[in-house]
């Protein structure tokens, strides 16, 4: 088999989504391995899916890069600790078992604010993960920040977040004079924005910031 084998966690959230439509069609991929919770309900001749506990990863095939596109919210998943077993957790376990399987390149869907100083207790997660990410010294990796991502939630049975619709609103009319990085951004510009940088970054850790995303 020729192309790239790649593995993608997190298929199932507007970045997730994004990312799978993009690497099935590129014809650089020539399998993508969807870790999930729950087997995706797609098919498609590049695509396996695997249903997986997070917290027990089984052996995965080899593969040549990795995309995490984890990530809840307090509201959904009930609690601080139930919130950063999934996205430190999870992300983190992913990250080890792409690297254990081959993976010298790994891109990360974060959050605008990561950081692991932060006393917001999101971003303080966010940021503690990407730090456990770079400490296992993964050829490649590249972490996404993007500002408020704009795609359609109600197809994937994804509560609106408080507020989501006046916000994007807002944030839709200020465009003109709201610094790039803090615009809101489409979630498919965040996934090709991400795989491009994945593709054309050397080694080391690198982060992309909202603007640097942005594809219009």
């Amino acid at each position: 088999m020729t192309g790239k084998t790649v593995l993608l966690a997190g298929a199932t959230g507007l970045v997730g989504r994004e990312l799978l439509a993009a690497l099935l069609a590129d014809p650089a991929v020539a399998a993508v391995h969807a870790l999930g919770r729950r087997a995706l309900d797609v098919q498609h001749p590049k695509l396996t899916s695997h249903g997986v506990d997070f917290a027990a990863l089984p052996s995965l095939p080899r593969i040549d890069e990795a995309y995490v596109a984890l990530g809840t919210t307090i509201k959904v998943a009930g609690s601080q600790a139930a919130f950063r077993a999934i996205d430190l957790d999870a992300v983190a376990a992913v990250a080890r078992a792409a690297q254990g399987a081959g993976a010298t390149k790994l891109g990360i869907v974060s959050a605008m604010g990561a950081d692991p100083s932060s006393r917001v207790f999101y971003n303080r997660v966010k940021g503690e993960m990407e730090q456990a990410v770079r400490a296992l010294g993964i050829d490649t990796v590249v972490f996404a920040r993007p500002s408020l991502l704009e795609g359609d939630r109600g197809s994937l049975q994804q509560p609106r977040r408080p507020a989501e619709r006046w916000l994007q609103a807002a944030m839709r009319a200020l465009r003109p004079i709201t610094p790039a990085n803090l615009r809101a951004i489409a979630a498919r510009d965040v996934a090709l924005g991400l795989i491009e940088a994945l593709r054309t970054r050397g080694p080391g850790a690198h982060v992309l910031l909202s603007g640097a995303l942005q594809r219009r």
